[in-house]
């Protein structure tokens, strides 16, 4: 003789609720929305009111340094007649000692600032080389190549 199943005689079907796991998962969707932190903190924003100390004085009318207006510092390797020279936003310099002052200058007054070496078509890659390594060497952390259009 066998002895019945308990399986056979279940009638009624297996019936998950998904109402309540679907309530679950957006309760979490709402806290974790809800909590989740989309401001800027403030302490990372650039900020000059923490660098004077109560014993300076304020003069407003100072302007600031030349090399204060670089957003990005685009340095031109330019390749004339056998002979390299460099252009460091308008100026231009014909030895690299001239060159690490400039960027010395700019550094003092923006390192965040990412220096975009831009060289001719004929310039040795040397010389290109030679600027990353000074950018390098001066404290700039972020140093690009620029790129031709159809590249």
């Amino acid at each position: 003789m066998r002895r019945p199943s308990i399986f056979i005689d279940r009638r009624e079907p297996l019936d998950v609720k998904m109402t309540p796991m679907i309530d679950v998962v957006f309760l979490l969707l709402i806290f974790f929305v809800w909590t989740a932190s989309f401001h800027v903190v403030e302490h990372i924003l650039p900020s000059s009111v923490s660098e004077m100390t109560g014993g300076e004085t304020v003069r407003p009318n100072d302007p600031p340094p030349p090399e204060a207006d670089f957003h990005d510092v685009i340095v031109r390797v330019l390749w004339d007649n056998g002979r390299v020279s460099w252009r460091v936003g308008d100026e231009l310099l014909s030895d690299l000692a001239g060159v690490e002052s400039k960027l010395a200058r700019i550094f003092q007054a923006n390192a965040e600032a990412p220096v975009i070496i831009d060289p001719d078509n004929a310039t040795p890659l040397g010389d290109v080389i030679d600027v990353y390594d000074l950018s390098r060497r001066v404290g700039f952390d972020e140093v690009q190549f620029a790129a031709a259009e159809d590249v």
